[in-house]
């Protein structure tokens, strides 16, 4: 396999090996802030992320990819009916190792991914609630290579699933990328759809829809009217407009803007049982950070 193809492999795979609900990413090194202000109720939420993913070559048509990824998130929670003093923040930390293998003489690649995740709010040392195992599967069909079609495309299809309570069933992955013009693409699927216009090699733009979403156990629960509320998570749907500005072909700032088109942000038990909204108003959503890619 040349270097290039080598090159492309690497990218496919780091494009969708952390393509679960929560993320999709070829970012080698990512470096984030999530502003959810919420003046309507004031329950505001503030994210601080760091990704990193390591790529090693094992044979001409292999991979290995080490990866990790650390969330704080500030929680900012008002007239609520439980003590906040251990709900000031929770974080999520998380390990994985992935494999991809090139099938010979196509176009189809296949993958898996296994990690741990931690997800709380650590108040006291670690519990077994605390702890997320997450697996994940899957098939790429790659035809983005000049010459290879006449409007390059990608195809993606695969399964997720991880242990987080009252979900005891993997989630399904479809997503497809196509470039319909020199300056044109877009992307459907799950967790973004898109439409991205370049205006040359430095600044792109976007409109977007998308999910985004934590889930994080609460050590020592709260009980709330006579039941128990064992994590807190907030799933939200979002629309907007991004903007890239690339300094490098793989360094670039970006900065997303979008309103809520379902907000979910809720205290729940362990059987997904809902025991408390926190928030269910729509929101401003923003987004920005420096990364590192493929």
């Amino acid at each position: 396999m040349s270097h290039k193809l080598q090159f492309k492999a690497m990218l496919v795979f780091m494009v969708f090996l952390t393509m679960g609900v929560s993320s999709q990413t070829s970012d080698l090194l990512r470096i984030e802030y999530l502003n959810l202000p919420n003046s309507n109720s004031k329950n505001s939420v503030n994210r601080f992320r760091g990704l990193f993913q390591l790529p090693l070559k094992l044979d001409e048509s292999s991979y290995l990819v080490v990866g990790g990824d650390y969330r704080y998130l500030d929680l900012k929670l008002e007239n609520v009916p439980f003590s906040t003093e251990d709900l000031q923040s929770v974080q999520t930390i998380e390990g994985s190792i992935g494999y991809l293998r090139k099938l010979k003489d196509n176009d189809w690649y296949y993958g898996f991914k296994m990690g741990v995740r931690l997800a709380s709010n650590f108040d006291s040392k670690l519990i077994s609630d605390d702890y997320l195992y997450i697996v994940g599967a899957y098939a790429i069909r790659d035809r983005t290579k000049e010459g290879v079609a006449d409007k390059p495309n990608r195809l993606v299809l695969g399964l997720d699933y991880s242990t987080t309570p009252g979900r005891n069933y993997p989630l399904p992955i479809l997503n497809y990328y196509r470039e319909f013009h020199p300056n044109w693409t877009y992307t459907l699927g799950v967790p973004k759809t898109n439409v991205r216009y370049k205006f040359d090699d430095k600044n792109h733009v976007q409109a977007f829809v998308t999910l985004d979403n934590f889930f994080a156990n609460i050590q020592g629960n709260k009980t709330i009217n006579g039941k128990l509320a064992e994590n807190i998570s907030q799933t939200i749907i979002l629309g907007g407009l991004g903007y890239e500005h690339y300094f490098t072909e793989h360094l670039l700032y970006y900065g997303y803007a979008a309103y809520s088109i379902s907000n979910d942000y809720r205290l729940r038990n362990n059987k997904r049982d809902d025991i408390y909204t926190i928030d269910d108003k729509n929101t401003l959503y923003f987004r920005t950070g420096i990364k590192f890619k493929c």
